[in-house]
């Protein structure tokens, strides 16, 4: 059978695709062939970008029907079967359909952009107002199914991405238990890391990450607070973009922190990235934070691409991370020579120490806002548990399922909080938010740089359901976080096979001068390398 009689008659093979994506779970099938531990990947579109992807839709040679079945195939065989990357909660069944309307204006003459019959993930704390949930990964949450979209998926939508799914995440964004597992919640499981299998792949954004890598999708949208986009990003081997706070709307987003919450995208490459950034970045009048991006939120940021973005530019490194692990070390000692040899100057700096120092301060403020902010997402909700409490007592009456490994301690000591009132939080915000704003800008118009960059992480550790995760003691992302900066992560190098990630960060709204210095530095090392899928990195 000739290829495209194949595709076409797979693609009459659509009706009650829900049924056909369970019969792949239960077969145990799958097209990928276990040699030694490794799976040998043939998938067709593996690596494949938007820009590729528009590019076969305009010769005919895919349709976004077509390619939307290919990746509900792709996550039925090895998502849930085959190395089971666990990292699908949910999968939307109007999928194909939204595919074969974006076929049919295309067909018409209208195409919308670049997003347009492109498959697209979502983390399971962003409201769509269809057939699925949003949970953040809790069965507290089970059943809450939104009344309305995320702005950010109007902005998807309105753009013709097709929203195939919503992936799972560490519980509440990481952001229940000091002893959390990443990438684990009670109503998914665990996430595995699809280069080295028994690996963490870190979180929150841990699903979105994983599919992005395992190529269950094209692109896909994650949050953080801290390091959620940025740690997965480094530890699966692709590109995060973590927006200025206000950039991207928050609105229909389940929140940890009115300061530093912001969603952002994860691509294989930085052009992809920029290109989900570009549609998700847009001012919400229900979301005052955006408010401040007006005049600086673009609609595409892909014109900033440029080979040569290293170039004249001064870079500040981390100078505590020149001595550590020997063999990240070595990594981030190529990486500035090769940044030297591209033009750009290399000044070490020191942007750490006052965010370590700040943690515990930082930690007050997370559990204000998350008070705050739950208690009135949950208000207007379809969700059975409407506050932090409710949630605490779910927790508490529901053992066994929800907290098997680590409890809910962060929950507790969030609820004793008072409100955004309070002398504390009001004094904890100054120390961190405002310090680290006044910090970077310090460092920065002192020594005429650019960007800061470092390692996002070290290598990935062990899953640990008793102990938790086991951090490493890098995190260069941490400053922009809490300063509510842009920053970027792309892949760096590998160490045993597991990839860790260079992050650049700079000032509020430079997300255009951090996409082309990160692009300029991903054209020249060539680092992303595909995942093999490996059971352990011991024999």
């Amino acid at each position: 059978m000739k290829r495209r009689e194949f595709l076409s008659q797979t693609s009459l093979a659509t009706i009650g695709f829900l049924s056909f994506f369970q019969s792949s779970c239960n077969t145990g099938t799958r097209s990928t062939t276990k040699i030694n531990s490794v799976f040998v990947d043939d998938f067709e579109l593996n690596e494949i970008t938007i820009r590729r992807l528009q590019e076969k839709f305009a010769s005919g040679y895919y349709s976004s029907e077509q390619i939307t079945l290919m990746y509900l195939k792709r996550i039925g065989e090895i998502d849930k079967n085959g190395p089971v990357l666990n990292s699908i909660i949910e999968l939307n069944p109007d999928a194909v359909e939204i595919a074969r309307a974006m076929d049919k204006e295309r067909k018409s003459g209208k195409i919308r952009g670049l997003l347009h019959g492109i498959p697209v993930l979502i983390k399971d704390n962003i409201d769509t107002s269809d057939k699925m949930q949003t949970t953040a990964g809790s069965l507290a949450l089970e059943g809450n199914r939104a009344a309305r979209d995320a702005f950010l998926v109007k902005q998807l939508r309105e753009a013709g991405a097709v929203l195939l799914g919503k992936t799972n995440l560490s519980e509440w964004a990481n952001f229940r238990s000091t002893r959390s597992v990443s990438g684990w919640s009670s109503r998914g499981g665990q996430t595995k890391n699809p280069y080295v299998l028994d690996r963490s792949p870190c979180g929150s954004s841990s699903g979105s990450a994983v599919a992005v890598a395992a190529d269950l999708c094209v692109v896909a949208v994650g949050t953080e607070t801290d390091g959620s986009i940025a740690c997965p990003a480094s530890m699966n081997g692709i590109v995060g973009m973590k927006p200025t706070v206000g950039l991207v709307s928050r609105s229909g987003i389940i929140p940890i922190s009115n300061t530093q919450d912001t969603a952002g995208s994860f691509g294989r490459t930085v052009e992809d990235a920029a290109i989900l950034l570009g549609i998700i970045a847009a001012i919400d009048k229900a979301d005052r934070a955006t408010i401040s991006s007006r005049d600086r939120t673009m609609n595409d940021y892909t014109e900033f691409l440029d080979k040569g973005g290293l170039k004249g530019r001064r870079i500040g490194v981390e100078k505590t991370f020149l001595k550590g692990h020997e063999e990240v070390t070595a990594l981030l000692e190529k990486t500035l020579t090769q940044m030297k040899l591209a033009g750009a100057t290399i000044i070490e700096v020191d942007f750490m120490e006052l965010y370590n120092k700040l943690s515990a301060d930082e930690f007050n403020v997370l559990m204000y806002e998350f008070k705050d902010g739950l208690n009135k997402y949950l208000a207007g909700s379809n969700a059975s548990v409407k506050s932090l409490q409710e949630v605490i007592n779910y927790n508490l009456a529901h053992e066994d399922e929800v907290m098997p490994y680590f409890k809910q301690e962060i929950l507790i000591n969030s609820q004793k909080k008072g409100g955004l009132d309070s002398q504390e939080y009001l004094e904890s915000l100054q120390r961190t938010n405002g310090a680290l704003k006044d910090h970077i800008d310090r460092i920065m118009n002192d020594n005429k740089l650019d960007a800061l960059c470092g390692p996002a992480t070290g290598p990935s550790w062990c899953v640990d359901p008793v102990n938790g995760d086991f951090w490493t003691g890098y995190g260069t992302y941490g400053p922009a976080a809490v300063a509510g900066y842009p920053s970027i992560t792309v892949p760096m190098g590998s160490l045993k096979d597991l990839p860790i990630g260079l992050t650049f960060f700079s000032r509020a709204f430079d997300e255009s001068g951090l996409i082309s210095i990160a692009y300029a530095y991903e054209q020249m090392s060539k680092n992303r390398i595909p995942p093999a899928f490996t059971k352990t990195i011991i024999a």
